[in-house]
């Protein structure tokens, strides 16, 4: 007859559900910081609840989009630095919410590990809940997933879901974008959260461990100056759009750059012509370019090179426009122009980028 204190258990299989309830209380606090109209931020329950009228909507269109950080997630395991990771979850789906007119309203975690370390997904919630208190939105709810032997321990992914509404008939992109209007651009406070997996072949060729020095950064270890956080536009673009009433269209600058990201808010027949000579290149991204050998078009492609949001506004209000984003924080430049499209492509680049070191 088999020894029953000798079966087996969840815990022995490396599952630890006294693990995931500690962190569930040491998270709870964080979550209710992000509370707003609609949603109370208490997690617990078996789903997220939020009232669009107590958010004060009228006749409201959801928005949803989802997203995660993909290979930028290694940097912080093998640096360390989780504190960040989860600012960066949260602008990269709330920054697609609100190029479509959209107010982030709620939003959703996935956290899967190898094994549970409490106070490491603590401190990546922590940064989940600043995204979200930034954007504007709650922190309805999520799920931790440990799941041994498909991670070596200290591993992790995250996954971000986020639901966002706007007025029926105030969705972007407008629908009289026209050849003329004004390209501006805002800044970004760096790499973001894409390319990564060519960033970590660049260090890993370059020979620099992530605990020294950023050639670019000095005063900052190469690891955490990678690791900064994904600039959230939130709150300036919606500012923006509702002072204003000029901005038409909205591009977030992820993977595939300028090149890829513009053209999926113009209309068929129209493009836009850069002023590479207006773009101010960060030095992280002279420091890429140069470490990686990597071609102007290749950067333009890849990365956002400075610009992590595109503006299309009308050409009578950019100064308006600007102001705004300004007084909202933003670094703004004017880049160029809507134009008829042609033979070239739909995104024509004049100059080049200064990537001198």
């Amino acid at each position: 007859m088999t020894d029953k204190n000798n079966g087996l258990t969840y815990a022995g299989a490396g599952v630890d559900i006294d693990a995931g309830n500690r962190l569930v209380d040491l998270i709870k606090p964080m979550v209710r910081a992000t509370a707003r109209a609609g949603a109370d931020a208490e997690i617990g329950g078996f789903g997220g609840l939020f009232d669009l009228k107590a958010a004060g909507f009228t006749d409201p269109i959801l928005v949803a989009a989802n997203d995660g950080v993909g290979t930028k997630v290694k940097i912080a395991i093998e640096t360390g630095i989780h504190e960040t990771i989860g600012i960066d979850l949260v602008a990269m789906s709330v920054n697609d919410l609100v190029v479509q007119g959209a107010e982030p309203l709620f939003f959703l975690d996935y956290f899967s590990c190898g094994k549970l370390d409490p106070e490491t997904a603590a401190a990546i919630v922590a940064g989940i809940a600043e995204g979200c208190r930034e954007a504007g939105c709650a922190l309805i709810g999520g799920e931790t997933a440990e799941m041994p032997g498909l991670y070596q321990d200290g591993d992790y992914d995250l996954a971000g879901f986020a639901v966002g509404a706007a007025e029926r008939g105030a969705l972007l992109p407008g629908r009289d974008i026209a050849a003329g209007d004004a390209v501006i651009g805002l800044a970004s406070s760096g790499v973001h959260s894409n390319g990564y997996s060519l960033v970590r072949k660049i260090v890993e060729t370059s020979g620099i461990a992530l605990a020294a020095p950023a050639p670019f950064a000095p005063v900052t270890t190469l690891g955490a100056a990678l690791l900064t956080p994904t600039r959230l536009y939130v709150k300036s673009c919606l500012r923006a759009i509702r002072e204003t009433g000029a901005v038409k269209g909205l591009a977030h600058i992820t993977g595939g750059g300028f090149t890829d990201n513009i053209p999926r808010v113009l209309p068929e027949r129209l493009g836009v012509r850069i002023d590479l000579a207006g773009l101010t290149v960060l030095p992280v991204f002279k420091w890429l370019a140069h470490q990686g050998h990597i071609a102007e078009r290749e950067m333009l492609r890849t990365f956002n090179c400075g610009i992590g949001m595109i503006a299309i506004v009308r050409r009578d209000a950019v100064q308006q426009v600007a102001d705004v984003l300004a007084q909202a924080g933003e670094r703004v430049s004017l880049l160029g122009d809507v134009i008829v499209a042609g033979d070239e492509g739909r995104v024509i680049y004049d100059g080049h980028l200064d990537l001198a070191m």
